[in-house]
């Protein structure tokens, strides 16, 4: 079943009555929304729930975290991507989502929405409204306050007794962090000790973690003579407090006193993170001081093992680190006694705009695809820098946010990175490299949702910003974004002038450079569009050639798919296949929607010529599902695009009639995007 749900970190204690009655509500109704106090356990409640559910939802249960997400703005942008969609189209991202979603019978999570509980309840009714099979799962610790929300409060475990939930989670964490304590739980003396640790903490999974992992220095009865010292302290100023509330703030409290100074400090600072981080990033924004960067792995080690932070593997992005937002709101609070706010907003955003500076550096090089996997795992950390240095730094806002055009224009965030251009460019200076880069940026961006004449006046701003820099690469850059929305439309005759080989040894400049090398795609297509087919397989491979050079796969794909269209061209069908599917193979490692959707049409086309047709409406089918997840079926129309996609479909249909067409058709449509 498609779908990206997280796996079970660990397992589930108790909890029977409330899985049962999730899995009726998600049977029956449309909208549940799971609340409860920081530190009860709803997410992990949810993801069990998910785990145990039957098959029921055709096209899968999507899972998105919104607790690193701050801008309500970006919330229809966070949940699209999550579903995989790349928003390429001009429409509003509701509109475009409502539509997608308009057919699809899944499941909807957003994990803790509190903090964007009005965009929530928002998009929630639209998306309800426009898609009659969809269902949503909300976790937040408080409703939504939607029409027809069915409200589930997740309560703290029962904590009375010697069987209770609460002591068998606290002793699973327990024996976790300490298995020599088995003896004392077997004890039934001190076992009793552990059932009041469990009440005092009433329950509150994440407090009887916290409490749990200190058993690794302690005794039971150590622990509960401290906890009770503790909570005597605290009890009276805190009495204007939720109980549950009051018990999770001195429970989280108790484990910071219990930290060493160092380990409150980086607790402190490791509270600018939103969402998850790596080591390299904690040591360059949170060193400083008591804390040389030398110690950050060590401290960072001693928080993990005090369940404070936790610590995660993840497919080539190596370790990450995060924490749980209460946790982390705690931190926060001791990161303004500190008077260190501002101080690590700044470093944190000024070391995210240097990645963003070396990724930019790295992105046409053998590092390509560690860098998408890289940026897309610190998404959430760009975010966070960019926003800040919109309100504190302009000028690095403006060079970050143009850095970042790989991003948006190859990784599938064209609507997001077109929302942080258009800000970084108000009101900056209209002249240097920076302001070029992200007037570029734009253009691309702008591009990619088919908005051509505005592509090809953003393109006409970069020529004239280019010849004040003395420099060919952004002359280059500027004559492929203007040739392109020249070529999309139908005019492959002036995009080969702007692009081609004689303007290119006109602007001069370094073969291997981006601009050089966009423009030789540029140039390559236009040539197809033209029918000069070999001209065009000529450029194409000295693209490819200079692309396995660098080590780059993103560009290398897209000239393989302009030499599987000259051999269309030339009637090569076997040989345009194999272009295409080697083009595939770059453009999945990459996650590129629309050079997979690309590719699936070509292909379609070289397998009807060979005689397929039923591949080829199958191939077909599946193109189309991806190019709904583009949002711009053939990019908006390009006639070339339709001309190629119909040829395919034509022949298809010759050779296995319209019914069995249609039928294939529809079974490629059906095939997982995900």
């Amino acid at each position: 079943m498609p779908g990206n749900l997280p796996p079970e970190t660990a397992a589930l204690v108790g909890r029977e009555r409330e899985l049962d009655l999730i899995h009726a509500l998600l049977r029956e109704r449309r909208l549940t929304t799971l609340t409860g106090v920081g530190g009860v356990g709803k997410s992990r409640l949810a993801l069990r729930a998910l785990h145990a559910l039957p098959p029921g939802h055709r096209d899968g249960v999507w899972w998105v975290e919104l607790s690193p997400l701050r801008d309500p703005e970006l919330l229809t942008s966070t949940v699209a991507h999550a579903l995989g969609l790349t928003d390429h189209s001009a429409r509003s991202p509701d509109e475009e989502l409502c539509a997608w979603l308009a057919d699809k019978e899944l499941l909807l999570v957003l994990d803790t929405a509190e903090h964007l509980v009005a965009a929530c309840r928002h998009l929630v009714g639209e998306l309800l409204q426009s898609a009659p099979g969809l269902t949503v799962l909300v976790t937040s610790r408080e409703p939504l306050g939607s029409p027809g929300e069915m409200l589930v409060e997740v309560r703290p475990l029962p904590a009375e007794g010697p069987d209770s939930e609460a002591l068998a989670l606290f002793r699973q964490r327990a024996l976790a962090a300490a298995p020599e304590s088995a003896a004392a739980f077997a004890d039934p003396r001190r076992a009793a000790i552990a059932a009041e640790v469990c009440r005092r903490l009433d329950g509150i999974p994440l407090a009887l973690e916290l409490a749990g992992a200190r058993l690794r220095l302690w005794s039971l009865e150590e622990m509960a003579r401290r906890l009770d010292a503790r909570f005597d302290v605290l009890s009276d100023p805190l009495s204007s407090i939720q109980p549950r509330h009051r018990t999770m703030r001195t429970a989280i409290g108790w484990s910071h006193e219990l930290c060493a100074p160092v380990e409150r400090l980086l607790w402190a600072r490791l509270s600018v993170f939103a969402g998850d981080f790596d080591l390299t990033a904690a040591r360059a924004v949170c060193s400083g001081g008591p804390l040389p960067p030398a110690r950050v792995e060590r401290v960072l080690a001693a928080l993990v093992a005090k369940s404070v932070v936790r610590r995660t593997e993840e497919r080539g992005s190596g370790a990450r680190y995060r924490m749980l937002d209460t946790i982390r709101e705690y931190g926060h609070d001791w990161l303004i006694e500190l008077d260190e706010v501002r101080t690590l907003a700044d470093r944190h955003a000024h070391w995210y705009a240097a990645l963003a500076r070396a990724a930019d550096a790295g992105w046409l090089g053998p590092g390509q695809v560690d860098w998408y996997r890289r940026m897309t795992a610190e998404h959430a950390q760009l975010r966070t820098a960019l926003e800040h240095l919109l309100g504190t730094d302009r000028a690095t806002a403006l060079e970050m946010a143009g850095a970042l055009w790989f991003f948006w224009f190859s990784c599938g965030h064209t609507h997001e990175g077109r929302g942080f251009l258009e800000r970084a460019l108000q009101g900056a200076p209209r002249a240097g490299t920076a302001h070029f880069q992200a007037l570029w940026a734009l253009g691309l961006t702008a591009m990619l949702q088919g908005e051509m004449p505005t592509a090809r006046a953003l393109g006409a701003q970069c020529v004239e910003a280019a010849l004040h820099l003395a420099d060919p690469e952004p002359e280059l850059r500027a004559a492929y974004l203007l040739s392109v929305s020249l070529l999309m439309p139908g005019d492959p005759q002036r995009a080969l002038e702007l692009a081609g080989p004689r303007a290119r040894a006109g602007h001069g400049g370094r073969t291997s450079g981006p601009g050089w090398l966009l423009c030789r795609l540029s140039a390559s297509y236009a040539l197809c569009d033209l029918g000069r087919f070999e001209e065009a397989a000529e450029e194409a491979r000295g693209l490819g050639e200079a692309c396995a050079e660098l080590g780059d796969r993103w560009l290398r794909a897209y000239a393989d798919y302009v030499l599987a269209v000259a051999a269309l061209g030339l009637g090569h069908h076997g040989e345009a296949a194999r272009h295409v599917r080697a083009m595939l193979s770059g453009k999945r490692l990459l996650g590129d929607r629309l050079g997979i959707a690309l590719g699936l049409d070509v292909l379609a086309a070289a397998v009807a010529g060979l005689g397929d047709g039923e591949l080829a409406a199958r191939l077909l089918g599946t193109g189309q599902a991806w190019w709904r997840t583009v949002g711009q079926p053939q990019m908006g129309g390009s006639p070339s695009l339709l001309a190629l996609r119909d040829e395919g479909e034509r022949r298809a249909r010759a050779a296995i009639g319209d019914e069995a067409y249609e039928d294939a058709f529809r079974g490629g449509a059906a095939a997982p995007t995900g």
